[in-house]
């Protein structure tokens, strides 16, 4: 499901009683960041895999808020001064060919954690010399306590090859201690791809624990309010009762020819946020005093 976002309107904010759009650089902190029970878990386990060199791969749709907890996982190492260095690969042109972009290399991986581990480093030319570096510097790294995590995102475009080649990351050992964690953070063709049926990935799907973003629907109430308080705004200063229930109905997606069992929910923080700002817009136009089921019906 697609809402076209939409800017909060001047005559929106000040119908509201508003200084500005809540849903612009609202997260800036880890207390900005909602904690439904599944974000709850989610953060947990991206703790837990930097702390103790796992394998997760986090699984949620386009704008569960997946980049969000990434950059959450770090704001918190930093805030709690763990010894964890975070390798991040660049991502921007990442693709699952080379007709499509620019594929993620296993080669370019270790050149990353390289570089993260010793900016001057001169990185071997062979792959054989290049690799062996890599694994040195992380075993002289985790003797001085240092531990590391290998965090992709977009993983869903990441190649079979290299899907298959992290597994080889994840057992670089210095004796029986790992020497670095792998999270990777994508949308719902991750699963697909981790899937049992691919035989090409069994290797690494039999290691990954997959953990998934669920929609927010029993916690949309919870999560406009955490984005309101922040302005000393009541809900029922902007929602009448009925708004909500008619939210979660407009974001229920139907696959084109679906079956009841087809459906499911959108109710994503982003998704909220746009169909939020359009309602509110709507109602400060026809000089509604709250936004209710009607206006979102009509959005």
């Amino acid at each position: 499901m697609l809402l076209q976002n939409q800017a909060l309107s001047p005559e929106a904010r000040a119908h509201f009683k508003l200084p500005r759009n809540p849903f612009v650089d609202d997260v800036q902190s880890p207390d900005d960041v909602f904690q439904s029970p599944s974000v709850r878990y989610v953060r947990a386990a991206l703790l837990d895999c930097a702390q103790h060199h796992g394998f997760v791969a986090v699984v949620g749709e386009s704008g569960a808020g997946k980049s969000t907890l990434a950059e959450d996982l770090e704001e918190r190492i930093k805030a709690d001064k763990r010894d964890v260095l975070v390798v991040r690969p660049y991502v921007l042109a990442m693709e699952a060919n080379d007709q499509k972009g620019k594929t993620l290399k296993s080669g370019q991986i270790a050149e990353a954690i390289a570089y993260a581990l010793d900016p001057q480093l001169k990185v071997k030319s062979s792959p054989e010399a290049r690799f062996r570096q890599v694994h040195e510097l992380l075993k002289a790294s985790r003797r001085g306590g240092r531990r590391h995590l290998l965090l992709i995102e977009e993983a869903h475009c990441l190649p079979l090859a290299t899907l298959k080649h992290l597994k080889r990351f994840l057992e670089l050992k210095d004796g029986m201690q790992r020497l670095i964690g792998i999270a990777l953070i994508g949308q719902p063709e991750l699963r697909e791809r981790l899937g049992s049926q691919n035989a090409e990935v069994r290797e690494v799907a039999q290691r990954c624990e997959q953990v998934a973003l669920d929609p927010l629907d029993a916690e949309l109430e919870a999560y406009l309010q955490h984005k309101f308080a922040r302005f000393d705004l009541k809900l029922a200063d902007v929602f009448a009762p009925d708004a909500f229930d008619a939210m979660r109905a407009r974001l229920i997606h139907m696959p084109r020819g679906g079956r009841p069992g087809d459906s499911r929910s959108m109710c994503y923080p982003l998704v909220v946020n746009n169909l939020v700002c359009r309602a509110m817009n709507a109602a400060a136009a026809a000089h509604w005093p709250q936004v209710d089921a009607q206006v979102v019906k009509g959005c």
